[in-house]
């Protein structure tokens, strides 16, 4: 999906993890549950983008959760835990849309984009406000142009939508894109964070670190020292 790429800052606020004995029940020694894991993240994520206050290692836990309940069998499926059917049918589009599966690599949604999303989105009530009145203003816009929802819009006709609401620019030109601006800001840097930290999107980005190396050759030689 074309539009504002979105940059990556450091907070320096780092979120540590709670021991648990097991990620998907808790620890019953400590009495921290899978449910205030999700909590203690999901406030740390109410800045912005999840990577921009929360470690990496948090983000790779969400992504436990959902595979842990989604299971091992090809039939099972996840169960959305805030949005509704069409709201979540619809954040699927658009994290397909934001990173689409490519002859590279699987996209946003193979990443598990909308679980992670809708995850965090369970246990913050600022993402309830501005992803699901997002959603919502999304229907409204396609409602009061073409008479429809957003999934029911023809393809040009969501394109044309997402153009509007990709670019910052616009809700200055038009104030009254500030809504759904704003909501595809923080969608993007959500969809993104939750890719890239997917093992699928680990792959994309070819990262092989975390691999211990029989020796050190250094860095090779310049051009014209060869």
């Amino acid at each position: 999906m074309a539009g504002e790429s979105s940059s990556k800052s450091n907070t320096g606020t780092n979120i540590k993890l709670p021991c648990t004995g097991s990620p998907s029940t808790g620890s019953p020694s400590t009495g921290i549950s899978r449910r205030d894991i999700l909590k203690t993240l999901a406030i740390g994520a109410a800045g912005g983008s999840v990577l921009q206050v929360i470690p990496a290692e948090a983000a790779e836990y969400i992504h436990h959760l959902v595979r842990t309940e989604k299971g091992t069998t090809a039939a099972a499926k996840y169960t959305p835990k805030y949005f509704p059917a069409h709201q979540y049918a619809t954040l699927i589009f658009l994290c397909d849309a934001i990173i689409p599966k490519d002859d590279h690599s699987s996209g946003a949604v193979e990443g598990g984009a909308p679980e992670f999303i809708d995850l965090l989105t369970s246990e913050n009530e600022k993402f309830q406000l501005r992803l699901g009145g997002g959603l919502f203003w999304l229907d409204g816009v396609s409602g009061d142009r073409y008479g429809k929802t957003f999934l029911e819009c023809t393809p040009q006709q969501k394109t044309e939508i997402l153009d509007l609401i990709a670019y910052r620019k616009n809700a200055i030109k038009d104030p009254t894109l500030s809504q759904g601006v704003a909501f595809f800001a923080l969608l993007r840097n959500m969809t993104c964070d939750a890719f890239y930290t997917s093992k699928i999107g680990i792959a994309d980005l070819q990262y092989i670190g975390n691999t211990s190396l029989r020796e050190f050759p250094g860095c090779p030689a310049l051009p014209h020292e060869s």
